[in-house]
């Protein structure tokens, strides 16, 4: 299985990448089918059906929009986040849903979006889209959205298919100790492999252009927080902070003392994964990093460095995000990026591995101090559920992007003080990973019915 950089990074909106990016790539993905077939203007009626964790938590998520929208041939990269609340409000009121965006079909939102609590057999974030002439099933095709926005349908599920690009890769690695065993032996930093990898899809030229797009999108995604106020829709009266707050870090930095200068770099870092994270609570442009809902803590590290690094140029945004894909394609491969699967340890815990591998790849860090680095990022979110309250990515996760931003700044500085000899191996806790995910309780994957997300509601 090969992943490209760009399918670990990828522009979309939010609020999450398995229960918005993913269902809407989804019905994307099904309306261009119903076209290759010819059966677009046979159409009459659609049906969607959510199972498991998107519908557990898909209201708050956005899933049953997102849907839509991609019904209406809308992509995740290309979306303008404003249509969607006013598009949607006109379906509900017409009863008309346009399949792609020219077919006018009968769309009831009360018989037509329909809940599932029980989760289908291969995967807990499941939809099965259905179109009818009549009485008669036109079509219809199941998708699994198996975290970070990648789908997957029925027949490749069947296949036993993650992914189903088989690139062949020059330097291909499936576990850490193979990465750092090709890095030694080709004498090539970790971002300089991925960065040959990369050439096996798309010129060098074509990667270097497309990765500072996608910084480029992380960074207005944070200008776009610092600059917003308010409360976030959901109807957990959650206020924005990082607004706020960068007002007030901008002017305590007019009068320095001991403890705001000690306190500086944490208190940006926080403001930074603030930022973005309330951008993706209010359904904004996103970038999954490697996910929507932990897409706060790979830019907040980054931006921090580009923005007090002295001489930081695209070439370290690059490599950072280079280096960062490095440790996400070994988590995806080995584990789960998805929180649906393994609680937020594979959300939040593998984007605190991808930034601390980041950073210290930037920062000079040999091969075996930016896997250490990534490995102290993972270690210490082991465990770590997902229980969104209310179904909602705001509380706890934008406060939990902020702690693994920091964590990870601290992660790369232990490593970096080290020679990348350690007692425990990334692919041990990847492993650990794994199998804590396999351990945990259904009610802390995403499903809203466990943890935070009960205990927070009042009686």
């Amino acid at each position: 299985m090969a992943i490209s950089i760009f399918d670990l990074f990828k522009i979309g909106i939010g609020p999450s990448s398995s229960h918005t990016v993913g269902p809407m790539h989804a019905a994307w993905l099904f309306v261009e089918a119903l076209r290759d077939k010819g059966l677009i203007d046979r159409v009459e009626r659609v049906e969607v059906q959510l199972f498991g964790s998107l519908s557990a938590t898909g209201i708050g998520h956005g899933t049953d929009s997102a849907v839509i929208m991609g019904l209406m041939g809308q992509k995740p990269a290309t979306i303008d986040p404003a249509i969607v609340i006013p598009t949607i409000e006109t379906l509900k009121e017409s009863g008309t849903l346009h399949l792609d965006s020219r077919r006018e079909v009968t769309f009831d939102w009360s018989r037509d979006m329909q809940l599932h609590p029980d989760s289908l057999p291969r995967h807990p974030n499941a939809m099965r889209l259905i179109v009818h002439a009549g009485e008669q099933v036109l079509y219809q095709n199941t998708f699994y959205s198996v975290g970070g926005g990648f789908v997957i349908d029925e027949a490749q599920a069947e296949a036993g298919e993650l992914d189903v690009d088989n690139t062949r890769l020059p330097y291909d690695f499936n576990s850490a100790v193979e990465l750092l065993a090709l890095c030694k032996e080709h004498n090539l930093r970790i971002s300089e492999l991925v960065l040959e990898n990369e050439k096996a899809w798309r010129s060098e030229e074509e990667i270097r252009s497309g990765l500072w797009r996608i910084w480029q999108a992380m960074s207005e995604c944070i200008q776009n927080g610092l600059s917003h106020e308010g409360i976030l829709p959901g109807g957990l009266n959650v206020k924005r902070r990082a607004r706020r707050k960068h007002q007030r870090l901008l002017a305590m930095a007019e009068r320095p003392d001991l403890i705001t200068t000690t306190l500086s770099a944490m208190n940006w870092v926080n403001i930074y994964a603030l930022a973005v994270n309330e951008e993706n609570a209010a359904g904004g442009r996103m970038v999954t990093a490697p996910t929507n809902g932990a897409a706060g803590i790979i830019p907040a590290v980054l931006y921090y460095y580009m923005n007090f690094q002295a001489g930081a140029c695209e070439r370290d945004a690059v490599e950072f995000l280079l280096a960062a894909a490095a440790v996400g394609i070994l988590c995806k491969k080995n584990a789960s990026i998805s929180g649906a699967e393994v609680g937020c340890q594979g959300e939040v815990g593998s984007a605190c591995a991808m930034a601390a591998a980041g950073l210290a790849e930037v920062m000079g860090g040999t091969p075996e101090q930016v896997e250490n680095a990534a490995e102290i990022g993972l270690e210490h979110n082991l465990g770590l559920t997902c229980d969104p309250v209310g179904g909602l990515v705001q509380v706890p996760c934008i406060e939990r992007n902020a702690i693994a931003s920091v964590k990870a700044i601290n992660a790369a500085q232990l490593a970096l003080e080290e020679d990348g000899e350690h007692f425990i191996s990334l692919d041990k806790v990847i492993r650990t990973m794994r199998d804590t995910g396999r351990d945990m309780q259904d009610k802390y994957k995403e499903t809203s019915r466990g943890g935070l997300a009960v205990n927070a509601i009042e009686c």
